[in-house]
């Protein structure tokens, strides 16, 4: 990050937390409203219940079907899981994918932050994880602004991204149900469909994914240095070849299906968040295709 996390959240609560506030909030509570996570009791069946939370044991030993009882869970535990991996550098300087995930991550800590929620960070790249517990205020958001800014700065390994142990390491985090919320380009290895299968039936899953330009298009420049971020493999290539460009094309729907259906398969919604286009804008987006699809 060019600015500091300080002067960072400052720009970006005046240009994006004010036009967002209360909307987050509203996009998300309904997904939780009265199933609860904490159990406090039993009573018996009435009209009008919910069947799904009879409890068969009792019900059979007292012969009259009884109702597993659970505390509403007002206030929400967030999870950012903030992909940290080398291919997202790319993007231009002070505008890429790293740029674009550090002022998602604040203003989303910002704004669950604002309405009592208690909201944690994991940080994953290859071999390394770092973690933010939950945590509620403004100085708790700088926190993980300052961890997001150390791991900008920290050398990057020439291993591809395991998307899967990102998954799973949040599902090992995130104890109880939790919303969490992936931002990462999806660019990597590893069964991940299975990890966020896993990872979706026991929390709401959302993901943030965070393209660039470059990640979809190969620039019309004669001969360019291709080189894979996350290995750093080196190739010179005819940028004009028109079959090199279909190729591309090519590679790039291949891609974007298949996160699409494993997306889909695992019932998390996938809301894509381009680095040219404006934060506000994009995230109010994602909040009304949210309410659209929970309505």
């Amino acid at each position: 990050m060019a600015a500091t996390p300080e002067k960072l959240l400052l720009r970006l609560e005046w240009k994006v937390v004010r036009r967002l506030d209360g909307r987050l909030q509203g996009a998300h509570r309904t997904a939780h409203r009265g199933s609860g996570i904490d159990f406090t009791g039993l009573r018996p069946y009435g009209d009008g219940d919910d069947a799904r939370h009879i409890d068969w044991n009792v019900t059979a030993r007292l012969d009259e079907p009884h109702l597993r009882v659970f505390t509403e869970d007002r206030e929400l535990t967030v999870w950012l899981v903030l992909d940290r991996s080398a291919s997202m550098l790319a993007g231009r300087p002070g505008r890429g994918k790293h740029d674009v995930l550090a002022e998602l991550a604040l203003v989303l800590a910002r704004l669950f932050g604002r309405g009592g929620n208690r909201v944690g960070a994991l940080l994953f790249d290859t071999g390394m994880l770092r973690v933010v517990p939950p945590g509620t205020s403004r100085r708790h958001a700088l926190r993980i602004g300052a961890e997001l800014e150390r791991t900008a700065a920290a050398a990057r390994g020439g291993a591809t991204t395991d998307l899967a142990e990102m998954l799973d390491a949040a599902g090992r985090l995130a104890r109880r149900r939790a919303l969490v919320v992936v931002l990462s380009d999806f660019i990597g290895d590893g069964d991940w469909e299975r990890s966020l299968q896993r990872l979706a039936r026991r929390h709401e899953v959302v993901a943030l994914r965070i393209v660039d330009t470059a990640d979809d298009a190969l620039p019309e420049a004669g001969l360019i240095v291709v080189e894979d971020a996350e290995t750093g493999e080196q190739l010179v290539v005819d940028s004009a070849d028109p079959l090199l460009r279909v190729r591309f094309r090519e590679a790039v729907d291949a891609r974007d299906a298949r996160l699409a259906a494993g997306m889909r398969r695992a019932g998390v919604p996938v809301h894509r968040v381009d680095t040219d286009r404006d934060l506000a804008e994009a995230l109010v987006e994602v909040v009304a295709r949210t309410r659209d699809r929970s309505s």
